[in-house]
């Protein structure tokens, strides 16, 4: 699997992260260090324990690496997640479907990640 096909698989940008770091190996570099980046643990964590903080925290952490990346399949779902979490005091059930959303694209991009990994 190259980059690109990589990049194609998960929804993301390949184009618009090529422009920034220039070269495959440098993007699959970066990418590497998704797979341990904890911050959709710490989302799913903080959500489980109800710290509403520490879940926006971790879903704007997330959103953040994946629009540095260009993973834009799961830089909009984390996106929705941080704005939902933003100021909020309480869990509420609207939180549940977008959190299968996030989970879902995660899982996609660290699947298509290991991939590239294994390639």
């Amino acid at each position: 699997m190259t980059v690109k096909e990589c990049y194609d698989a998960m929804g993301a940008d390949y184009e618009d992260v090529f422009g920034r770091l220039r070269k495959d190996e440098r993007i699959q570099k970066f990418l590497m260090k998704v797979l341990n980046d904890q911050s959709f643990a710490l989302l799913c964590n903080s959500l489980e324990a109800r710290d509403m903080a520490e879940a926006f925290r971790a879903a704007h952490t997330l959103k953040g690496v994946c629009q540095n990346l260009s993973l834009t399949r799961l830089y909009e779902s984390a996106s929705e997640m941080s704005e939902l979490l933003r100021n909020r005091q309480e869990y509420g059930e609207d939180l549940e479907p977008i959190l299968a959303r996030v989970r879902e694209d995660y899982e996609v991009t660290v699947s298509c990640i290991r991939g590239l990994q294994e390639a």
